[in-house]
């Protein structure tokens, strides 16, 4: 092949490269159409909310140590994750101490029985001797009685002696009466607190039995046993990040500390947050499906429920204006029992419908010094006009005063244009602030 052939065929392949290259390569625009552009659209506009929450317990029962004035070690638990029924056994502490009390106060309240039933005894024995007393002094008093009618028959003083015996002998009747009356009164104060001492026996009895009762925890409700973390592990001392383990068996507990957790299963619920300008597309028993991220590939029937009425408020954004955030709960209509309390879930709620808005995307309106407005394009130059947003989606605003069919730009043209001075700060989207 001649050198003139090879140059030939070196052209030609250069030559079909550069087509190709020049037929894939996409088309560049023109300088004055670099700004991306919208158009008003005239249509239906659905208002559904989108939110992302956590699925939460409708209930959580607390477990609490018994207050014993001391120190419990716990001998038997279940770990956390457990799921028990009402009742079930959840944690057991040592009863020997209260055992002990309680056998204690058990002897008592058998000392105090023995005292009461042998002071009763003896108090009976008393009153029969009593009653033995007097009836012997009355009858002194009746024998001199009836000396002191023979006084006629008999000298002056034998009449004088049976006075006085009769005296004497209504005196000691008196003084017996007297004596008889303050024993029963004794009798009667020394029994009651006897009678009071094995009350008080039998309650530290009783309080013993519901103390030693009280050492096992049991499930109030079905559902996950959660097992809160040992504050007393390091001594007393807790610096931030510090790991703490959870109670175990062979643990000490202060009494009155809380311990575990029960978290209903049966009846969960959403709570998620909105922002201010979603909450108003919400109404209680609005529909809304629930998405739970640990369980894939399945949809949730739920509904609105209480919507808070007090913001929380969240970060400042780059407008410097605050993202107020609000409370929502969402409840199931069915309840599945594989819903775990604290996993992740993603809410759209079904909101009503616009039917006749003229729509634009978030990013095409901007918002500054507290007035939203968009960049019309005519005549190949885009020029600022105010609007005004009358409702809010996630992607989509309805606005008023602009015509079907205009076109608007997605970004601040002013921000990218040469002729923008360095110090003018561009506008931010009104759409940005979801």
């Amino acid at each position: 092949m001649t050198r003139r052939t090879i140059w030939a065929v070196l052209i030609l392949l250069l030559a079909g490269a550069g087509a190709a290259i020049t037929v894939a390569l996409p088309k560049l625009p023109a300088s004055g159409n670099l700004t991306p552009t919208a158009r008003v659209v005239r249509g239906p506009l659905k208002l559904t909310v989108h939110a992302i929450g956590e699925l939460r317990a409708g209930r959580t029962m607390m477990l609490i140590t018994p207050s014993v004035g001391g120190m419990l070690r716990i001998i038997h638990m279940v770990p956390t994750g457990t799921a028990v029924k009402t009742g079930d056994l959840v944690m057991e502490f040592d009863p020997a101490d209260q055992q002990y009390q309680l056998e204690q106060a058990t002897t008592d309240l058998a000392e105090a029985e023995q005292v009461i039933v042998k002071m009763k005894a003896d108090v009976a024995v008393q009153a029969a001797q009593d009653q033995v007393a007097l009836l012997n002094a009355r009858f002194d008093v009746r024998r001199a009685e009836l000396d002191l009618l023979g006084n006629e028959f008999t000298s002056a003083i034998q009449a004088e002696k049976n006075g006085l015996s009769l005296e004497e002998a209504k005196r000691r009747l008196a003084q017996l009466e007297e004596d008889v009356k303050s024993r029963a009164q004794t009798s009667r104060a020394s029994l009651a607190v006897a009678e009071e001492r094995r009350d008080r026996a039998r309650m530290n009895q009783q309080r013993a039995e519901q103390t030693i009762a009280g050492l096992v925890l049991k499930a109030p409700l079905d559902g996950v046993v959660m097992v809160k973390e040992n504050r007393d592990a390091s001594g007393g001392m807790f610096f931030f990040g510090m790991v703490l383990p959870e109670y175990r068996e062979g643990d000490s507990v202060w009494s009155g500390r809380p311990v575990a957790d029960v978290i209903e299963s049966g009846r969960m619920e959403v709570r998620a947050k909105v922002n201010e300008n979603d909450r108003s597309n919400l109404v209680e028993g609005q529909l809304a499906d629930v998405s739970v991220d640990a369980l894939p590939g399945r949809t949730f029937k739920a509904r609105v429920g209480a919507v808070s009425g007090l913001a929380n408020r969240g970060s400042v954004s780059e407008t410097a204006s605050i993202n107020r955030q609000f409370d929502v709960t969402f409840t199931f209509e069915t309840p599945d029992p594989a819903f775990k309390a604290g996993s992740s879930a993603r809410v759209i709620i079904a909101g009503r419908e616009i039917p006749d808005a003229f729509h634009v995307p978030r990013q095409s309106v901007f918002e500054r010094n507290g007035k939203n407005f968009v960049f019309v394009k005519t005549d190949g130059r885009f020029e600022r006009r105010d609007v005004k947003v009358e409702h809010r989606t996630e992607s989509r605003l309805a606005i008023s005063g602009l015509d079907d069919g205009a076109e608007v730009a997605l970004v601040d043209p002013t921000a990218v244009s040469k002729t923008t001075p360095a110090s003018a700060a561009p506008a931010m989207p009104s759409g940005g602030q979801k």
